[in-house]
């Protein structure tokens, strides 16, 4: 399996610990009964490391896809080289390190580390065009 894949099976994975992390740390301040409720009211704005947990989870999401497209596309076309595999290296190891630097909140190197999940898709896209 290509490494660009490999990459993309494992941050589908980090997507779910994400979504799992952030909904327990959510459920600690607003309630199981609120989880499970139909949530037709606004819950409690979540805060400290629930809340940047939460918007770290976002902030996966808001990228994810151009990284998915761009590796999905990658391989479909044969591009793959030595700097889509560092792209796709990069954008990986790089969310997996945002999480906890996002949650214990450390505010100028999360943003270097996420500049690094960027660069890791711009690499892709370069291999794609």
């Amino acid at each position: 399996m290509a490494i660009e894949l490999k990459m993309l099976v494992w941050s589908v994975i980090l997507g779910l610990v994400q979504i799992g992390i952030a909904a327990i740390a959510s459920v600690g301040q607003r309630s199981l009964g609120w989880a499970a409720s139909a949530r037709d009211q606004e819950g409690a704005p979540l805060t400290g490391v629930a809340g940047r947990l939460d918007r770290a989870r976002g902030n996966f999401l808001e990228t994810f896809a151009f990284f998915a497209a761009l590796v999905l596309a990658v391989v479909a076309m044969g591009r793959q080289d030595a700097s889509s595999a560092l792209g796709a290296q990069l954008y990986f190891w790089a969310r997996l390190v945002y999480v906890p630097v996002y949650a214990a909140g450390i505010p100028y190197l999360r943003t270097l580390v996420w500049a690094v999940s960027i660069v890791g898709i711009v690499l892709l896209l370069k291999a794609a065009l």
